[in-house]
């Protein structure tokens, strides 16, 4: 079900108990000289639509949520961005009037990193207000890690920024947006998690081209079969956030 397409008559109809509410969150951003600014809503967009595909009568899917927290994107340029704190309450004023209209269940699925804290607060700042409703969130990459590190041929088994999963998963779904002739190493990053502590720098701090591992090992085939693990993965995930109870108020 995607509640762009459906009409008031149809949507009054939703189970609001049993139905997953799904708000896929991505961004517009420089993602290197190879890839298209839309990356993280292409293939974020792109997951979703596929999961909806699978779980059609369980699923409410809304559009993909294109801007995102990419304020450590801002050096390179080619980056639309919003205000961490205006990002969040971008998320809860979404939400609210479907959590007001019944839905019970909810999950914010992610396409890009610096959403990451912003949504999970948004989350925090909803729920003493609907202690009753499944609110979740995670980025498609930690739901299907395993499944993403599997198919990865470099060394940097992880998906990253432009990086080999990426490039992959845009050349299956877009490849007319890949720039094949500017694929390089990226590998000499700076991680932004070292012994354990997270170091806050900006993307030009960290990257020397705005990406980040080995895009040149990059191919549609990897993309596909990536794509089609993901998908799966997360469709699992979604069939256990419907059977899972409901939380309930309670009183210490």
């Amino acid at each position: 079900m995607r509640f762009h397409e459906m009409t008031s008559g149809q949507l009054r109809q939703v189970d609001r108990e049993q139905t997953l509410v799904v708000l896929p969150i991505a961004a517009c951003e420089q993602h290197g000289p190879h890839m298209p600014t839309g990356t993280d809503t292409i293939i974020c967009g792109g997951i979703a639509e596929a999961v909806e595909q699978r779980c059609r009568d369980a699923v409410l899917l809304l559009p993909t949520l294109w801007p995102g927290a990419s304020h450590h994107h801002l050096p390179w340029g080619a980056t639309v961005t919003l205000e961490l704190e205006t990002y969040t309450t971008l998320l809860c004023e979404l939400l609210k009037p479907l959590l007001d209209d019944g839905y019970r269940r909810v999950l914010l699925l992610n396409g890009h990193g610096g959403n990451i804290d912003p949504m999970r607060v948004a989350l925090r700042r909803l729920q003493p207000d609907y202690p009753q409703v499944l609110l979740t969130a995670a980025s498609y990459w930690s739901i299907a890690e395993k499944e993403i590190i599997d198919r990865l041929d470099g060394s940097d088994k992880i998906l990253g920024h432009a990086c080999e999963a990426e490039t992959s998963l845009v050349m299956h779904l877009r490849p007319d947006l890949v720039d094949r002739s500017d694929l390089e190493d990226g590998t000499d990053y700076l991680r932004d998690m070292q012994h354990g502590v997270f170091i806050c720098q900006d993307m030009a701090q960290r990257t020397r081209r705005g990406h980040t591992g080995r895009p040149d090992l990059a191919s549609p085939e990897k993309g596909a079969a990536m794509f089609d693990a993901v998908v799966g993965r997360v469709s699992e995930v979604v069939g256990e956030l419907i059977a899972m109870p409901l939380p309930e108020p309670r009183t210490p």
